[in-house]
């Protein structure tokens, strides 16, 4: 075919019949093939959630099964490559699989989109000097895909060869498998990886003993992968693994990923054991740097609630120490805010927990690349260091300097807008003005009335506050929130099993609301008060002792006043009568250019304006 690329003859028959002990020569060859059929493989749990695209390449005398690395699904995906491709793999290495050479691409460059089949190829049909013969299959036709049946994909990455080598302690060459290939199938490997996210030493007791634990993320150019060490080998490998350091690691466990302790995108994961070997290695110039996938502040209301994401920003404001106590351990953590904002004008907070929220000091205003941050939604969109997330200052990278330079220049003098016009409140409903349901909507449609809560968005008035009932003395201990009990000159709190010189008064607010539909009862607490009356209700509490027509008036102004409301509806009973509660979740005053906004879209796509 005149002007098509020459594809590179026998290649395949060589891959097929290659050895692992061959030179590396073969594997840096960067071979010109065909990709004559594309098969998705699906996901098959175990924590793989990642779809892996099978491949049938030609070099127009023999044709392999192949399999794209997950970082090039979306050349197939974003029809970047077609049916009958020719491209120049750039990177790739080889496993065997039952019996059969399975190529891995790592890397190509697409040269012809999309093509006829270029000459008659056909199986290999076997390796000499009493190999394993690769099995015929049915030679794959240009307008239909090969019908192969794909491997085991746990099985997929088995066996692979070298991409690189490099001297080991005895003065060896040891191959250098990319962390894409590495799976429970395989034993003999070396990785060379940089270590990002070394968690700090934790502990556990339980009915089978105690013991201790540290994990790190591992990275190369083809992927990345959690590593975990217990007991022995965090004494091993604590202290001689450094974030940021490049490592040549060997003989560690290969498992199935435990994704509810890790968010890294593999669906394999390592434990470190005694015999594991941890190098370091000073030859660093093909191993990168952190991955960032950057997403804007505002941007962030598209995140789904409990995801991860990586940002950066400047930091606006450092909160001081605090702590809470964990519910579950009763442990006292330590705790520190931050808020962050970038050039899209939001602003976010930050929680960082444990020893990083009591080591971090910042002097003026660094920028900060955050990587695997959790999204949360109090108070609007909020984001949470894990174990598993890093923190990176003032790093030397484009989007760095960028946000540098427009904040020493303008960013310092500029206002902020926090997320608080789009919220996920309780069971996942997200905010919406055109998901406001009407008051009387929620009571004929018996919002509540089922044995599970039910939440509902609500845009209304307030009518009348009860005020006889408007806080109560709450533990001023962090985090506690408790009801207190005055006992003497003390106030004492069960839960802490302390006494205080005087309680920290919270909102309890009973209110009756109204719009155009009809009225309703809605009951919230403290971030409910605080919103309605502009002051904490310790402030109010003392006006109320001092002077009731003062306190009164404080009251009065809220009346009347319209909100935005995300409630959960729910039914108890009382004094053997059932009947369904609505309680704020989330408390907001409106925002009238989203409201214009919103009017006028109605009115541009309504009937009568057409």
């Amino acid at each position: 075919m005149a002007g098509l690329p020459q594809l590179t003859r026998g290649i395949c028959a060589r891959l097929a019949n290659s050895e692992n002990e061959d030179s590396e020569e073969l594997f840096n060859s960067q071979p010109t093939l065909q990709l004559l059929s594309f098969k998705k493989v699906p996901p098959t749990g175990g924590g793989n959630n990642v779809d892996r695209y099978r491949v049938i390449v030609s070099d127009g005398e023999h044709f392999l099964q192949s399999m794209l690395a997950t970082q090039l699904n979306h050349l197939v995906e974003e029809d970047a490559i077609g049916k009958g491709a020719v491209a120049v793999i750039e990177k790739f290495t080889c496993n065997i699989v039952q019996g059969k050479r399975l190529l891995i691409i790592l890397a190509l460059r697409v040269l012809v989109k999309t093509t006829e089949k270029m000459g008659s190829p056909g199986p290999v049909q076997g390796r000499p000097e009493g190999g394993a013969s690769t099995p015929a299959a049915e030679t794959p036709g240009p307008s239909t895909s090969t019908n192969i049946t794909p491997a085991p994909p746990a099985a997929a990455a088995a066996q692979a060869p070298r991409q690189q080598t490099q001297a080991n302690r005895n003065g060896r060459a040891a191959a250098i498998y990319p962390i894409e290939s590495l799976s429970p199938y395989q034993n003999h490997w070396t990785i060379k990886a940089r270590a990002m996210n070394k968690s700090d030493i934790r502990t556990w007791v339980n009915q089978r003993g105690e013991g201790k634990l540290f994990s790190v993320t591992l990275m190369d150019d083809s992927g990345e992968i959690r590593a975990t060490a217990f007991n022995a080998a965090v004494d091993l490998f604590y202290d001689k693994i450094q974030e940021g350091k490049v490592y040549l690691i060997s003989k560690a466990k290969v498992n199935l990923a435990k994704k509810k302790f890790s968010n890294v995108n593999n669906e394999y994961e390592l434990t470190f054991e005694r015999n594991t070997e941890v190098e370091e290695c000073l030859d660093v110039t093909d191993v990168p740097t952190v991955k960032f996938n950057f997403v804007p502040i505002s941007g962030l209301q598209d995140v789904a609630k409990d995801a991860t994401c990586d940002i950066i920003g400047v930091v606006k404001e450092v909160g001081e120490l605090s702590t809470i106590t964990s519910k579950a351990t009763s442990k006292v953590i330590p705790k520190r805010e931050l808020t962050v904002v970038d050039r899209s004008n939001y602003a976010v907070r930050v929680t960082l927990w444990g020893k990083q929220a009591e080591q971090f000091e910042a002097t003026d205003q660094p920028v900060i690349a955050f990587k695997g941050v959790k999204v949360g939604d109090f108070q609007g969109r909020s984001l949470s260091m894990m174990s598993s997330s890093s923190m990176h200052m003032n790093p030397d990278i484009p989007e760095a300097h960028a946000l540098r330079g427009w904040f020493d220049a303008a960013g310092s003098d500029q206002t902020f807008q926090a997320h608080t016009s789009t919220f996920t409140g309780g069971g996942g409903i997200t905010f919406d003005r055109a998901e406001v349901r009407n008051l009387n909507e929620v009571k004929t449609a018996e919002f509540g009335m089922s044995d599970k809560p039910e939440y509902f968005c609500a845009q209304a008035t307030i009518m009348h506050i009860k005020n006889d009932t408007i806080s109560y003395p709450a533990c001023p201990s962090q985090g506690c929130n408790k009801k207190v009990v005055e006992l003497g000159d003390s106030w004492r709190c069960e839960k802490c099993d302390k006494s205080y010189p005087k309680p920290q008064h919270r909102y309890m607010v009973s209110m009756a609301v109204s719009d155009y539909s009809g009225q309703a009862w809605f009951s919230g607490f403290n971030d409910v008060g605080e919103t309605i009356f502009g002051m904490p209700a310790d402030e109010l509490v003392d006006i109320r002792e001092r002077d009731d027509s003062q306190f009164n008036q404080v009251v009065e102004r809220a009346i009347g006043t319209t909100y935005n409301f995300a409630c959960r509806a729910k039914q108890d009973s009382y004094n053997e009568a059932t009947r369904v509660r609505y309680a704020i979740n989330r408390i907001m005053p409106l925002n009238y250019r989203e409201e214009t906004k919103y009017l006028a879209n109605i009115l541009t796509h309504s009937d009568w304006a057409r």
